[in-house]
């Protein structure tokens, strides 16, 4: 047998037998990083541990430390759970079983519902399995073999139809199962030491709509059981904060089915805290220099094809619409409009920079599978804003936007982010607009910018819109995931495509850079993320009822009313209880409603003009007058407070 050549990661080489495994790598350099092996990495590509090396490679073994192994061991728990399906409901057809960022799932076809109890039992048969010790085995077979090895399996069989090549790979787990999959896998079933099956839901083949609708059975891994128990915490926290069980049960939204999905109703509540953002926004807008302008929800798909959002985000608009000789469509972003606005009247270089900001609502076809409360909707309303500058006023203008940003992010009480730089992939251009002049202009500026601002940040090649570079500003959720919530992108491609001219001090005609800006995200995901960021329980100045009078007996009625119109007088949202009710019942449903004050009023509060005041947080606050209760609350709206 002949030798090859393996090099390590400390760059070290070793002459070794063709046909080499991995685990026998492991085992050469040490005992101990055998038995912590997962999974190994050849030449970039991740191996199983008993996969023959047949050519001079770079070989990493990589354990539990390595981000990748958790995926691979995810994926192995996914094969696993199918296997204890099949040997429970044996009629059952396999679909796709993938790692996703927070553990696995795997999809399945069968005619009656899984339960509970079922996933209970599956679970529980899960463990029998891994008990096994049995090895996850990779086998090759070919297109034809394959084909009728599945003929009762008809997903597998599109899958496998759909593969390119003649042979494809399997992996068995034991003498009964047998799944289509390119893997890597663990070495065997012993390796998996913790996981917890979550929930089933449905899920459409391949996710389009229009195929079968399937079961998916979600669960997670983890290497150890107490990253587990704390992922499972942090779930449980995670279901406590939900924006969609809050935003019912504190009657902020709703969805109606009549209406249609991904379309929510904003409720009293809910509308109240849109328009104090809204407000809020626009308030600041206005002292950053903006100018506030309408315009139209749908416009000629012509203004779209110039613009390029016809080809680039076709699949994601909603449908033509024939109007006589017109073809009408939904926007699917606010920039074509703005920049009409712009180029309505001729600008001067002393016209410069012009700020045009609007509430502008946009609509995206979102599949109803991706659809979720507020957070994933099909119409939405972004805080949106469009500045037209000379270049040598980007660094300027971006540097603005950021501390409107960090302002914005400081009264909202939002301190879970990170800025991403999102650049052009220079290895892969193909999908951004080719002038390497503005690429590199612009991606300079941005990095001073945020140098000079002193802010960290990381830098995401290939990330950047088609058109120029952005910043990214990354909120993270109870359970860590992060998601774009803020954007500022440099854009020299839209003036191009419009025409976009200012006069400059030379009297001659110059192309203006374009900065497109969203400080909150869309009203609908910067609510939802606050409810879940306050578990419903949102700071005096954003809450929708700040204070709740609560008469102890029908006698303080009318005095539970008068306080009421003086403090609705002063512009505090609040609400009188005067249902028959015990009091200590009309202060626990303030708390589950989690307004901030309670003013409790009986006999005595009466008669010395004064309140009994309750906080949901910290209970008793004492008796106070309405007066000093009022300069109280009136502090906390005007310094936007969000701590208790």
């Amino acid at each position: 047998m002949s030798n090859i050549e393996i090099t390590l990661p400390d760059g070290s080489k070793q002459p070794v037998p063709s046909g080499v495994s991995p685990i026998d790598i492991a085992k050469s350099i040490s005992p101990r990083l055998a038995d912590a092996a997962i999974v190994a990495r050849v030449d970039g590509e991740l191996y199983d541990l008993t996969r023959p090396i047949e050519k001079d490679a770079t070989v990493q073994i990589l354990t539990s430390r390595d981000p990748e192994s958790l995926q691979v061991y995810r994926h192995s728990t996914a094969h696993l759970l199918a296997a204890a399906v099949l040997e429970l409901f044996p009629e059952t057809k396999l679909g796709i079983g993938p790692p996703i960022e927070s553990g696995f799932y795997y999809d399945f076809d069968r005619a009656t519902p899984f339960t509970p109890e079922d996933l209970e039992k599956i679970e529980k048969k899960m463990w029998e399995i891994q008990k096994r010790h049995l090895p996850y085995e990779r086998v090759y077979t070919r297109k034809e073999d394959g084909l009728r090895k599945y003929a009762d399996a008809w997903m597998k069989c599109q899958l496998i139809d759909e593969r390119a090549g003649e042979v494809f790979t399997e992996y068995t787990l034991g003498p009964q199962f047998i799944d289509f999959c390119r893997g890597p896998h663990v070495p065997d079933t012993s390796k998996i030491k913790a996981f917890k099956l979550l929930s089933i839901a449905g899920a459409y083949w391949k996710g389009d709509e229009h195929n079968k609708q399937l079961q998916r059975i979600y669960g997670t891994a983890f290497f150890t059981r107490q990253d587990l128990e704390d992922y499972l915490h942090r779930l449980e926290e995670a279901k406590r904060r939900d924006h969609r069980r809050l935003g019912k049960e504190l009657e902020l939204f709703t969805v109606n089915e009549t209406v249609g999905s991904g379309l929510p109703l904003w409720l009293p509540k809910g509308a109240t805290i849109r328009r104090l953002l809204e407000e809020y926004i626009l308030e600041r807008e206005r002292a950053s220099g903006y100018q506030h302008v309408y315009t139209p929800d749908l416009a000629k798909v012509d203004l779209y094809k110039r613009s390029g959002h016809w080809e680039h985000y076709h699949d994601d608009m909603f449908p033509l619409m024939d109007l006589e000789t017109e073809q009408m469509v939904l926007r699917p972003m606010n920039c074509p409009h703005h920049i009409l606005i712009y180029e309505s009247k001729q600008r001067s270089y002393r016209d410069l920079p012009v700020r045009l900001a609007e509430l502008g609502t946009m609509y995206r076809y979102e599949r109803s599978g991706a659809l979720s409360g507020l957070s994933r909707v099909r119409a939405m309303t972004l805080n949106d804003a469009h500045i037209f500058c000379t270049p040598d006023q980007i660094k300027e203008e971006f540097s603005s936007v950021m501390k409107l940003v960090e302002r914005a992010y400081r009264d909202l009480g939002i301190t879970r982010y990170t800025y991403r730089l999102s650049l052009r992939d220079k290895a892969n251009t193909e999908k951004f607009v080719d002038n390497d002049e503005m690429w590199e202009l612009g991606q300079r500026v941005l990095r001073e910018a945020m140098d000079s601002l002193g802010l960290p940040y990381t830098e995401a090649p290939g990330e950047a819109a088609f058109y120029g570079p952005k910043l990214d500003i990354q909120l993270a959720d109870v359970m860590g995931h992060e998601e774009t919530y803020s954007t500022i992108q440099v854009d020299f491609h839209l003036p191009s495509q419009f025409a976009l001219t200012y006069v400059g001090a030379d009297g001659k005609e110059h192309r203006p850079v374009m900065i497109h800006r969203a400080v909150v995200s869309t009203m609908e995901r910067m609510v939802a993320y606050l409810i879940e960021l306050y578990a419903g329980a949102f700071p005096v100045w954003l809450a929708p009822v700040q204070a709740a009078v609560l008469p102890i007996t029908d006698r303080q009625a009318e005095y539970a009313r008068t306080i009421q119109q003086s403090l609705e007088s002063a512009g505090i949202r609040v609400t009188v209880d005067e249902r028959s009710e015990k009091v200590n019942f009309k202060i626990r449903e303030a708390q589950l409603q989690k307004i901030p004050y309670m003013l409790v009023v009986g006999d005595r509060e009466q008669q010395n003009g004064q309140v009994s005041v309750r906080h949901r947080k910290h209970g008793d606050q004492g008796v106070k007058t309405l007066e000093s209760f009022l300069a109280e609350i009136r502090t906390l709206n005007d310094t936007k407070a969000v701590s208790e």
